[in-house]
């Protein structure tokens, strides 16, 4: 998974008059929690825009300036209700040997057959939460809709995997492509070479 870094400054003030003068100085507080204690620190508001501002799921790498760096991912985030501000941001530490729950996006690629055929694709998740060891997060999951027809679905039972467990059921859908009023007959290739082999002596007869 692609990693984004964050530079930030370690702080001791964690009360609510130190919070907003951070604020003020377009600092976001936030915390970095899952280590032996959580660790308080600030960000220029612009250093998350690659981070919180994106459908793509992210590491990230925390840099302090006393030196600390931390591996982590984005747990929470608060807005301002008007200005949509960020307020405050959680993160959660990562470590090799432990796994972590994170929702990664599902990337569609390819053209449904069924699609064509006027059919219409229902996304039914753009996330999955999966659970893995840092190493074995995926970017993305990418499902190739290519073979997908007319009353076909994808669930999680079709994307399972040695590298990360899915945390939802096997029969949870993904996505399908449903039936339409312009929908036509979604036959394969080999129902129309049998239509057409059936077709073939009933022309014939009719030439007699």
């Amino acid at each position: 998974m692609k990693s984004i870094t964050i530079d930030g400054s370690q702080r001791e003030s964690v009360g609510k008059k130190a919070t907003k003068a951070l604020r003020n100085a377009g600092q976001v507080p936030c915390v970095l929690y899952g280590g032996d204690k959580p660790v308080h620190f600030s960000a220029p508001e612009l250093a998350f825009s690659k981070l919180v501002y994106t459908p793509n799921a992210h590491t990230v790498v925390i840099n302090l300036d006393s030196g600390e760096t931390f591996n982590a991912v984005l747990q929470d985030i608060q807005f301002h209700p008007v200005t949509d501000n960020i307020l405050h941001i959680d993160f959660y530490q990562l470590f090799e040997d432990k796994e972590i729950a994170l929702n990664i996006p599902v990337n569609l690629v390819g053209n449904s057959r069924g699609v064509k055929n006027g059919g219409v694709l229902r996304r039914n998740n753009r996330k999955l939460r999966i659970k893995a060891l840092p190493a074995n997060l995926p970017d993305f999951i990418e499902i190739d809709i290519t073979p997908l027809r007319i009353g076909d679905k994808v669930s999680v039972a079709d994307l399972l995997n040695d590298k990360y467990t899915f945390l939802h059921t096997d029969n949870t859908v993904v996505c399908q492509v449903r039936t339409s009023r312009t929908a036509v007959a979604d036959l394969d290739d080999e129902d129309e070479e049998e239509g057409a082999e059936a077709e073939a002596p009933a022309a014939e007869a009719t030439q007699e």
